[in-house]
């Protein structure tokens, strides 16, 4: 080994650590900072508290109030304000502090944080990005666990994107603060304390997805909190002798059809997993989108596992609201197995 080749591993290793989801969401605002004067983050309680979930705790310390700084109350003045600065040459960062808090902002959203570069034929982008804390699993009260992705999913003019590990939430918040338009970015808060390897020098591009384990017989599609369980019934489903493949969505909009349409067409069979309630969602988006373009390497019908349709649970409730491995499972085995008898629901 030359001299070269030990700096470079030296390099790698140094670029290299364990982190919780937190830690890396932390240190890519930290890192994106460092870089650039024109990226700016504010929000509710981001500041001296460092967030709720602690995600830029000690970054206004580092880099000032004048970077790092709190807002008043009021989610449509934050997006409003954060549209502004990105007409203006600048890279805001904001942090709605719950998804079900974000709603006051909407109109923001989906009539000018959506629409502004279409509407000036492309003169001007919007290089901005809306943090969101979703999802359940925390045992959160009203208004502090919901799904909303469908919402921005469906809105043309948002690109929008969820990681399910330490490594991705790195490099897809640093990839979406340098993205010249909109990004839409929601961060799972039950995986905010799980840990994983993040290599710092690497990037994700915005609009793929990721397979996360190969299989033979089955595609689980999931993303978000959703990709945890995935692996833990693929784990599970292997004791009975079935090979699971599992891909990571990543990106909600844009979706990589390629990559999924090729891994269900590998299997011929597929179930959809998501948090959020099923009927007109992102999950069925995906469940028609698959059927569409594998309908002749399909052995079953797409399958899928989500909420159910009704008001996010209270949190003594959460567990038979939520996906878990026993209903993914369940919904493998209706999948026209030759060792059962197959019947359509």
């Amino acid at each position: 080994m030359t001299i070269a080749d030990v700096r470079a591993a030296d390099a790698a290793s140094a670029a290299t650590q364990t982190m919780t989801m937190a830690g890396a969401l932390n240190r890519a605002l930290a890192d994106a900072l460092a870089e650039s004067r024109e990226v700016l983050l504010f929000g509710e309680d981001v500041g001296k508290l460092g967030g709720v979930f602690r995600i830029t705790d000690g970054l206004a310390a580092r880099f000032g109030e004048d970077r790092c700084f709190d807002t008043p109350l009021a989610e449509s003045g934050i997006v409003g304000t954060a549209v502004g600065m990105a007409m203006n040459g600048m890279r805001p960062v904001v942090e709605m502090q719950f998804d079900a808090f974000a709603y006051p902002a909407f109109e923001q959203v989906v009539s000018h944080v959506a629409k502004l570069g279409n509407r000036t034929r492309g003169a001007m982008r919007l290089p901005m990005v809306i943090r969101i804390p979703f999802g359940g699993g925390i045992g959160g009260v009203e208004h502090h666990c919901d799904s909303s992705e469908a919402y921005y999913a469906h809105t043309p003019g948002l690109t929008v994107v969820t990681p399910s590990t330490p490594q991705d939430a790195y490099s897809m918040l640093r990839a979406a603060i340098d993205s010249p338009d909109p990004v839409i970015f929601l961060e799972p808060k039950k995986l905010y304390w799980t840990k994983g390897e993040v290599d710092t020098s690497r990037r994700t591009e915005l609009g793929t997805a990721r397979i996360v384990r190969d299989g033979t017989d089955v595609t689980l599609l999931a993303y978000g909190t959703a990709v945890p369980i995935a692996l833990e019934a693929a784990d599970a489903a292997a004791e009975e002798g079935r090979s699971v493949q599992v891909v990571d969505i990543r990106s909600l909009s844009p979706f990589d059809d390629a990559t999924v349409t090729a891994a269900v067409r590998s299997t011929g069979r597929a179930v959809v997993i998501a948090e959020a309630p099923g009927y007109v969602s992102v999950a069925s988006e995906i469940q028609a989108r698959v059927s569409e373009r594998c309908f002749e390497h399909l052995e079953a019908p797409v399958r899928r596992v989500t909420g159910f349709d009704v008001p996010f649970a209270p949190p003594k409730f959460e567990h038979w609201y939520l996906p878990d491995v026993d209903r993914v499972l369940d919904a493998i085995d209706t999948l026209h197995w030759e060792d059962n008898h197959w019947e359509d629901e």
